[in-house]
C-alpha cells in the first residue's frame, strides 16, 4: 500500500485537526508518498538509534520525536486522546471503568468514569493491568469511590486538570506525571490521586491504535520501550 493511501487512511480515522494547538503530529520529514509500504512499527517514542528501518517501513509514533526521522514517520498524539475510541477509552477499558462523560469539556482530553468500589477492590482492579501505581491521599480501604477522571498520558502534571477534577466533585483522578507541585496541591484538596506513570497509562492506546492500523492489512508490530527504567537495591 502507498504511503499516502495509509496516511489518509490514518486522517479519516484519526483527525490531525483536532490535536491540541501546537501539538505535532501528522508526517515528521519530507518523504516520498507514492513509496510502498510492508511494513508498520509503533512506538511510544522513537530515538535515533531505532531510526534505521528501511523505507518500505512506516513508523507511526505517539510521542513527537525530538529530531527529523529518515524511516517515513508519522505522529498520532492529542488527537488519539481526544477521538471516541481513542486512548482515553482504551485506559478506561484496561481499568475496567465504564465512561460517562468527557472529562476537560473544552478540549475533548480525559473522561469521567462511574466506579462505585471499595478502595480496596479498587486497587485490586488496577494492579490486574497495572504493576504499581503511586497515589496521593490514600483512603482507607473501605472507602467507596464514586466517580474517576482519568487521563491518558501526562494528566498530573497540570495543575488546572487537579483543580477540575475537584472543582467537578471527582474522588480521584488517575492519570501520570505526577509532580510534588500537583500532588501537594490535591493534599490541599483533599483529592486523590493515582499515578499509573505517563508510558505506562498509554500503553492500552497503543493497543488500540494497533486495531486500528490492522484495518489495513499491512503487518503491524508494536515496538515498546520505556525510556525509564529503575534501580533496585538487590541485597
Amino acid at each position: 500500500m502507498k504511503l499516502n493511501e495509509i496516511i489518509k487512511f490514518l486522517n479519516d480515522k484519526i483527525p490531525q485537526d483536532l490535536a491540541l494547538d501546537g501539538d505535532k503530529v501528522g508526517l515528521m520529514g519530507n518523504y516520498d508518498l507514492t513509496q510502498e509500504i510492508t511494513s508498520i512499527k509503533i512506538f511510544m517514542d522513537l530515538n535515533p538509534k531505532d531510526d534505521d528501518y528501511p523505507n518500505d517501513t512506516l513508523v507511526i509514533t505517539h510521542h513527537p520525536p525530538l529530531f527529523t526521522p529518515k524511516t517515513p514517520t508519522f505522529t498520532i498524539h492529542s488527537n488519539f486522546g481526544i477521538i471516541d475510541g481513542g486512548a482515553n477509552e482504551a485506559l478506561a477499558a484496561s481499568l475496567d471503568l465504564n465512561i460517562l462523560d468527557y472529562f476537560d469539556k473544552d478540549t475533548g482530553i480525559g473522561r469521567i468514569c462511574e466506579c462505585n468500589l471499595t478502595y480496596k477492590d479498587l486497587k485490586k482492579q488496577i494492579l490486574r493491568n497495572f504493576n504499581a501505581f503511586d497515589i496521593v491521599n490514600k483512603p482507607d480501604e473501605n472507602k467507596i469511590i464514586k466517580k474517576i477522571a482519568i487521563i491518558s498520558g501526562f494528566g498530573l502534571k497540570n495543575p488546572e486538570y487537579i483543580k477540575l477534577a475537584k472543582d467537578n466533585n471527582m474522588d480521584m483522578l488517575i492519570s501520570g506525571d505526577l509532580t510534588q507541585e500537583t500532588a501537594i496541591l490535591a493534599m490541599n484538596l483533599d483529592l486523590m490521586l493515582i499515578d499509573l506513570g505517563h508510558h505506562m497509562s498509554e500503553i492500552p492506546g497503543l493497543n488500540y491504535l494497533k486495531n486500528i492500523v490492522d484495518e489495513l492489512n499491512v503487518d503491524c508490530e508494536i515496538i515498546n520501550k520505556n525510556p525509564i527504567e529503575r534501580e533496585r537495591n538487590e541485597c
